[in-house]
C-alpha cells in the first residue's frame, strides 16, 4: 500500500474541488480525506495501491472544471490501513 500527502495550490477552492474528489477517490477504491486550508490550498491524504493512487494523483493535477491548479506538492506518508474518503473540516 501507498499513502501520500499531497498540498495543492492554485484556484482550488469555491470550484467543488473537494467534493469532486471524494467521488474520484471513492470510485478509485482508495481511502483517505481532503479539506480546505485557509491559504486558500486544498490539502489530502490518498492511500491505496500504487496504480489507485496514481490515479488520484492525476485527477489532482488538473482537478474539476473551473480549478486552476498551479501546483501540487505530493510526499510519502506512512500507511494507516484507513477506510473510506471522507470530506475533512478547513484546517
Amino acid at each position: 500500500m501507498r499513502r501520500v500527502h499531497v498540498i495543492v495550490g492554485g484556484e482550488v477552492q469555491g470550484v467543488g474541488y473537494r467534493y469532486t474528489m471524494r467521488m474520484v477517490a471513492r470510485e478509485a477504491g482508495v481511502s483517505g480525506w481532503v479539506r480546505n486550508r485557509r491559504d486558500g490550498s486544498v490539502e489530502a491524504e490518498v492511500e491505496g495501491t500504487p496504480g489507485q493512487v496514481d490515479e488520484v494523483l492525476a485527477w489532482m493535477a488538473g482537478g474539476p472544471p473551473g480549478a486552476i491548479v498551479e501546483s501540487a506538492a505530493v510526499t510519502d506518508a506512512s500507511p494507516t490501513g484507513g477506510r473510506g474518503f471522507e470530506v475533512l473540516p478547513t484546517a
